[in-house]
């Protein structure tokens, strides 16, 4: 004998609960036949009244969808679109709040993180860092594999949502820490920082002609289009700070822009007013329209910092004695100012986005030209050097490519240069170049050879900023490291575990530059080699 299935989860549950109250007497005087065919009996009837109650459902569904349809629909219409029940409406709140925000709404967790130990030939640790050199505190950079003694850690904390209308709203917190210790409680230390906060609404419905598909945001943020040389840990454009804009203005077919305002806090200075200082303080403001035509992008920036002019960049206060006819008259103050801070500035950028490896291959290249003038001679980071002068002129160029040259052999070079002159001192004079090249071999799904060569060269003339003097020569540094990771496949897959060894050089006369930099310190005088280990992560 055939038995039917319940059609609904209603049907079941009736048809169980009936079974349930039977089955005692079932068991003791049917035979299996008999217990079969009532079975199937009360199934029937569950059947039936779970149908009874679904028309009832329904019957009332449709009668809400009368009461509170919007204005001007049809009844047909009203029946046609049932509302959900309260049950299935809790559900879709749910399923949204717990989407991730890959997607348009939930919440989502990302990350960068890399830490590591850089041990010397003595086995203590040694300085590091891809800004060693005389030239890093110029933006000189080197390159970082084998090179980094830091632990350094990023937290981002997304939530986005999607309205009724269309209209999407990102908010993102970024929490950052770093410190160059290895010991395992590091809060004395600790650099932790908020580093981003702010909200962005896109899809507006209210916007429309060339701002149909823009974006506005405020807040505290690093700006959506900035771009870096990851194998020397240092951007080409780092465009950040506190304030508001609006991104992907259509302005014609071809030509797309964004627009923004950052603020800036330059840091507290002393203000000579009768020869007696006072404590002065100012902010930057930039204002960046940053244009895109294909796979070219042309930023220009406008900067402004009133007062900063009353900044004198080396101010020394010092007591001198008078003397007349072998006799002392008096003791006299005399203050020996430097350069006074520019209150303005200008910077631009060209740049290429290319989608192959210089037209050669397979791959990618980016390559920019950047050039600041007053406070925009800090051509990177754009306003956060207060103590460049009015007359700071400063031109860099920067390009990296990636490709593979074998089916497991891949190759990213890169290149980054600057000339810089009256940057804090009248007549300072600083350049410097750097390439590098970051090669790969993948053994095995999980394991690759990674190999690295730097080489910095550097003329620089502060003319005694800050005590340092005149040095040029070059600094070179070759990495071995091999690396596991969970799966191979380009120079972007990450998670790693490096371990590593490395040997740097450089020539003596940059041990002379400064008595507050690494070089020349006790065990770090070049011609020497460094082991260590490190991971790196992002997502």
């Amino acid at each position: 004998m055939k038995i039917e299935t319940p059609k609904t989860p209603l049907a079941i549950a009736i048809a169980f609960v009936a079974l349930g109250a039977t089955a005692p007497a079932l068991a003791q005087d049917a035979s299996l036949e008999e217990r079969l065919a009532a079975l199937e009996a009360r199934v029937a009837t569950a059947e039936n009244r779970a149908d009874q109650a679904e028309q009832r459902a329904r019957r009332a569904e449709s009668q809400m969808a009368r009461t509170q349809a919007p204005a001007g629909q049809t009844r047909q219409e009203q029946v046609s679109e049932p509302q959900n029940t309260p049950e299935e409406q809790i559900g879709e709140r749910l399923a949204k709040a717990e989407r991730p925000a890959e997607g348009e709404e939930g919440f989502s967790f990302g990350a960068y993180a890399r830490s590591g130990l850089l041990i010397g030939e003595d086995g203590k640790s040694i300085p590091g860092g891809p800004y060693v050199t005389p030239a890093g505190p110029t933006g000189g950079a080197v390159g970082r594999l084998g090179n980094e003694p830091d632990t350094y850690v990023e937290a981002i904390l997304n939530y986005k949502q999607r309205f009724d209308n269309g209209a999407k709203s990102h908010y993102r917190v970024m929490l950052a820490d770093s410190v160059t210790t290895s010991n395992d409680w590091t809060g004395s230390e600790s650099n932790l920082n908020m580093r981003q906060v702010y909200a962005e609404f896109s899809d507006l419905p209210s916007f429309t002609g060339a701002f149909e598909n823009s974006s506005i945001w405020a807040g505290k943020r690093f700006d959506r289009d900035n771009f870096d040389i990851h194998w020397l840990d240092s951007d080409f454009i780092f465009l950040a700070g506190t304030g508001a804009g609006i991104y992907d203005v259509q302005l014609t077919d071809n030509w797309k822009s964004n627009f923004s305002l950052y603020g800036r806090s330059y840091s507290d200075f002393d203000v000579i007013t009768d020869e007696t200082p006072i404590e002065g303080d100012t902010d930057n403001l930039t204002l960046t329209a940053n244009n895109y035509f294909g796979n070219w992008q042309w930023m220009i920036s406008g900067l402004s910092a009133t007062d900063n002019d009353d900044r004198f960049n080396d101010l020394q206060t010092e007591t001198q004695q008078v003397v007349v006819d072998g006799v002392v008259e008096e003791n006299v103050t005399v203050t020996n100012r430097g350069e006074r801070g520019a209150d303005d500035g200008f910077h631009t950028m060209l740049a290429y986005h290319g989608d192959s490896f210089f037209g050669l291959s397979e791959g990618n290249f980016k390559a920019a030209v950047l050039h600041g003038q007053g406070l925009g001679a800090e051509v990177k980071s754009i306003g956060a050097d207060g103590n460049l002068t009015e007359d700071a002129t400063a031109t860099r160029v920067g390009l990296y490519g990636t490709t593979y040259i074998a089916p497991h052999w891949r190759i990213a070079p890169a290149i980054l240069a600057e000339v810089s002159d009256d940057r804090y001192v009248e007549g300072d004079d600083y350049k410097w170049a750097t390439a590098n090249l970051r090669l790969a071999n993948e053994l095995t799904q999980n394991f690759e050879m990674q190999y690295e060569a730097s080489y910095q060269f550097m003329d620089l003339d502060p003319q005694g900023y800050k005590g340092s003097n005149e040095v040029d020569g070059g600094f070179s540094k070759f990495t071995i490291a091999p690396t596991f990771k969970p799966e191979v496949g380009g120079f972007w897959q990450r998670p790693e575990i490096r371990v590593f060894a490395s040997y740097t050089d450089w020539d003596d006369e940059l041990n002379e530059f400064s008595n507050e930099d690494s070089f020349g310190t006790e065990g770090f005088t070049g011609g020497q080699w460094s082991f260590g280990t490190q991971m790196e992560i992002w997502f």
